[in-house]
């Protein structure tokens, strides 16, 4: 079709329909071909009123624009103009549309008000812009005084964060000379100034690329890293959260329109560059202290390696191993014993193995690979020296960092001449240090049994040997982790046990003893869990752990700390002693073959058995699990990998599948920690957080599960829960939960419904599987109040009506008290349904006897509602073809009956469309027998 009036012409009948996005393609097909102007105008102006339903207010501002320039006058497109100008917050400039309009058509109601409106909202703005000014300089004023009391210090700093966090808050406070300022409480050196100064900062640089650079420039990249290196945890963390707003509004997290200013704030990569810079120097700084250092590692682990694999520019992974790979391996080397070293948190050296893992997981291809090796093995190879053993200590600790990153290159290194024959003189030892750093490389070089061939040969002898002969507990626990990770090689197969019978129980009871002993440090005692990690792939040590409340309550206590390197050993754990991880399904046709064959046949051990499981799991949440998960979840970003998550969601999921045990996970934050957990990490993991959310939104008062606004948090997760390609059961558990969250309120309703749940939830409604269809029907039901899922049930071109009543005939009594529930409601709120019902299948008045005559009285309640619905509709036509069926007959043996308690809803609803049926004139009133 290439006539432009009659594209013109189409779009308008869609637009009429409520097809917003069909008439915007007629209406762009008809901009390409129109060759009119004044046409051209119309159908620009008419393409805007589109936008402005679509909530496009760029667009629909562009399009306006373009009308009004043939045509100055043309009203409509004014009016549209100064609508959308409105919603992009420019008050002054959509004034000016609507006194325009206003001039045209001096009598018109809407734009007189219009005008009205916008002239109080900017002279309310303007009011706020200089009382603002005032505010900014008075919190300053505070501040700066020395005798001013702390409580009211304290108040001026929040105020003046929380006001750097709305746009015109910011904007007052850079125009104030807020910049200088701000760097003058950070002169002051006083860590709650310093901390206001730097969330201040962070607030002002949200979202806004030009600011955002003009405050680089103005506090420099150097002054805001030597802030981040204080010895204060707090402070590097707001510090790094400052760097993290920069880096989002340099990169494209801010959405603005400049315009003409737009070549000024444009290329920011030289700032992003030197800011990269500085961060890879701050690692290896021994002026930075071990919090800064943390700080600067997570940034480049959250900020360097592609987010998407599909993205094809890893130029800044390349640009960091080029600028600073060694300067990570030197935090993974160090070694805290030692005198000279860098300062560290218990955390830092795992957050350095997870950046080289990030990095060399971005890589492309061999070459760069081999570039990556190439550093490591040139940085190893430099350290050691067999006449400096603290530079050859430093030189193996590399190592174990590389074996806990990416594995591949530090197993490569460990295959080196020379290097583990090195690492077995360590074990050898005098000197503590010594054995320590070789038994921990010899552990993690054991990780993958099927690579560390050596450790296989010669690690059960040598680590039994150390174990036996040192008196040093901190080396024996070490050697004792070694002896349980080779140990566990069989992973849950009953039939693999890699020890004697008992020896398993045997280690395990030991690291148990070193768990519960409060003189051992933590950080030996960590190690502990790391051996338990391993042994309890069988099932008798599990079951031992579980019985053992002191050893669990220890095992909580550690995984709240400080030290956040023991979380992936914690989940470990939990994963086994639930049995949560990831099992095969072994067909029984497969087992017999391999056992004709006489081939190995896993065996499955017999307290691996479900009721063995569900007593493990009571006993878990009896000692406190749901609280040592939920602090688990907020550790920091880098050492919460996602392999991490996934396990903390399994384990999650095994606690909530006991209705009963929900609530207990409610009280003890599990609600709040799932949530961070189902919306980020692998897919199996975000799933099986969901499915666990979904568990507890079924059974819960929304309120108190995910009180405040978190319970609209929880949405997303359901919903993806409910698409085809996911299991069934998962299916069901979501659409219970969004069933729950659907009655609690509009706002709860109006959330599912913009999470483009509709579609899926009707799809669900056709599922062959009884208890998925029911399940879908009853949430469409409680759907049905939202005003947005009416006005969908009133489009033409769609069967959703067609659905719902053909469910009403279905055999099943809780489908037809769902799907019968929900047509009551709807044709009750939306009139013009009552007669599209009759349209959309043949059936309907059967469908509609059937229900009125139901034994159910809850089924038949609902019938006879519809029918009072269709009676009440202002459809004269339809009320009289309904008293001219059956119907009249059952209605009136229903209300004629004597009340009885049970059934009372049915008989007064009968009683009420009978009245209605005489106020109509469609009956008269019966007389009694006098």
């Amino acid at each position: 079709m290439d006539d432009p009036t009659q594209l013109k012409d189409e779009g308008n009948k869609h637009f009429q329909a409520g097809e917003i996005d069909k008439a915007i393609e007629c209406y762009t097909n008809a901009i390409k071909v129109c060759k009119d102007k004044k046409l051209l105008a119309v159908i620009y102006r008419n393409r805007s009123a589109c936008f402005l339903k679509k909530e496009s207010y760029s667009n629909a501002a562009s399009d306006a624009t373009k009308a009004i320039d043939v045509d100055a006058a043309d009203i409509k497109a004014l009016y549209r103009r100064c609508q959308a100008l409105e919603k992009l917050g420019k008050l002054d400039m959509a004034f000016k549309d609507v006194q325009r309009c206003a001039t045209l058509e001096p009598k018109n109601k809407t734009f007189l008000d219009t005008l009205r409106r916008l002239g109080a909202e900017i002279q309310a703005k303007l009011k706020t812009t200089f009382s603002t000014d005032s505010r900014v300089q008075n919190m300053f004023d505070i501040l700066f005084d020395e005798e001013m009391d702390k409580d009211k210090k304290e108040k001026a700093a929040n105020n003046l964060i929380v006001l750097s966090r709305e746009d015109a808050g910011a904007e007052r406070i850079f125009q104030n000379n807020g910049v200088p300022l701000l760097l003058n409480m950070i002169e002051t050196g006083k860590p709650e100034m310093i901390l206001a100064a730097v969330r201040t900062l962070s607030g002002m640089c949200t979202g806004h690329k030009a600011r955002a650079m003009a405050i680089i420039n103005m506090v420099g990249v150097d002054k805001i890293c030597s802030i981040m290196a204080l010895n204060n945890e707090e402070i590097a963390l707001a510090t790094s959260n400052l760097f993290q707003c920069i880096n989002d509004s340099l990169t494209g997290a801010d959405t603005r329109e400049y315009g003409k200013e737009a070549a000024l704030v444009l290329d920011a990569a030289k700032d992003l560059k030197t800011i990269l810079l500085a961060l890879l120097e701050m690692t290896a700084n021994k002026n930075v202290s071990g919090y800064g250092r943390d700080q600067a590692l997570n940034l480049l682990s959250k900020n360097v390696p592609r987010s998407n694999k599909k993205d094809p520019d890893h130029s800044r992974t390349l640009f960091t191993i080029d600028h600073g790979l060694k300067k990570i391996l030197k935090v993974c080397g160090q070694v805290p014993e030692l005198p000279d070293q860098l300062p560290l948190t218990e955390n830092s050296q795992l957050i350095a193995s997870v950046l080289l893992n990030k990095l060399y997981d971005d890589l492309k291809c061999d070459p760069e690979r081999n570039n990556f090796r190439d550093i490591c093995d040139q940085y190893i190879k430099s350290k050691i020296d067999p006449k400096d053993m603290d530079k050859t200590l430093h030189a193996i600790n590399t190592i174990s960092g590389l074996l806990q990153g990416p594995f591949d290159v530090g197993n490569a290194l460990v295959g080196h001449q020379g290097i583990m024959e090195m690492m077995v003189a360590l074990c050898g030892s005098d000197r503590e240090v010594d054995q320590m750093v070789a038994v921990e490389a010899l552990i993690h070089s054991s990780t993958k049994m099927s690579r560390a061939s050596f450790i296989i040969t010669n690690g059960v002898s040598l680590l039994k040997d150390i174990y036996k002969k040192t008196t040093n507990e901190k080396i024996k626990i070490r050697a004792l982790v070694g002896l349980c990770k080779l140990g566990s090689a069989g992973g849950d197969d009953y039939s693999l046990r890699q020890f004697a019978e008992g020896s398993t129980e045997k280690l395990a009871k030991q690291c148990r003893k070193w768990l519960c002993n409060p003189k051992i440090d933590a950080k030996t005692r960590k190690w502990a869990i790391e051996g338990l990690a391993y042994l309890t792939n069988d099932a008798d040590v599990k079951d031992d752990f579980v019985e053992d409340e002191l050893a669990l309550k220890a095992m909580f206590e550690l995984a709240k700390s400080t030290d956040k390197t023991i979380i992936y050993a914690v989940a470990c754990t939990l994963v086994n002693c639930t049995n949560s991880y990831e099992k095969k399904e072994i067909l029984p046709e497969l087992v017999q073959l391999a056992k004709f064959s006489k081939q190995h046949v896993p065996e499955q051990h017999p307290k691996d058995k479900k009721d063995f499981i569900d007593k493990r799991v009571k006993r878990l949440l009896k000692a406190g699990v749901t609280s040592a998960l939920a602090v688990m979840v907020k550790a920091d970003s880098s050492i919460l990998t996602d392999q991490t998550k996934e396990m903390l969601s399994r384990v999650f999921l095994a606690l909530t599948a006991d209705p009963k045990d929900r609530g207990t996970i409610v009280a003890q934050g599990g609600g709040k920690a799932l949530i961070p957990l189902a919306l980020e990490g692998t897919d199996a993991g975000k799933a099986k957080a969901s499915h666990a959310l979904a568990k507890i939104a079924a059974a819960s008062n929304p309120a108190i599960a995910f009180p405040g606004e978190r319970v609209y948090e929880v949405v997303r997760p359901l919903v993806s829960l409910i698409h085809t390609d996911k299991e069934g059961v998962m299916n069901y558990e979501a659409l219970r939960g969004l069933t729950n969250f659907a009655a609690f309120s509009e706002k709860l309703r109006a959330k599912i419904v913009k999470e483009k749940a509709l579609p899926e939830i009707e799809n669900l409604m056709f599922e062959e599987n009884e208890k998925i269809r029911l399940a879908a029907t009853e949430c469409m039901c409680n759907l049905v109040a939202c005003k947005e899922v009416q006005e969908r049930y009133m489009e033409d071109g769609n069967d959703k009506l067609k659905l719902l009543v053909l469910l009403c005939g279905e055999d099943d009594d809780k489908i037809q008290i769902a799907a019968a529930g929900a047509l009551a409601m709807i044709t009750a709120a939306q009139k013009k349904l009552c007669t599209k019902l009759t349209l959309v299948t043949v059936q309907w008045l059967e469908i509609l006897q059937r229900l009125c005559l139901h034994t159910n009285p809850y089924i038949q309640h609902r019938g006879i509602v519809i029918v009072f619905n269709m009676l009440d509709s202002d459809n004269s036509e339809l009320a009289k073809k309904l008293i001219e069926s059956e119907l009249l007959e059952i209605l009136s043996v229903i209300g004629k009956a004597e009340d009885n308690p049970k059934r009372q809803e049915p008989i007064d609803a009968a009683r009420a469309c009978l009245v209605k049926a005489m106020d109509l004139g469609l009956i008269k009133p019966f007389s009694s027998p006098a």
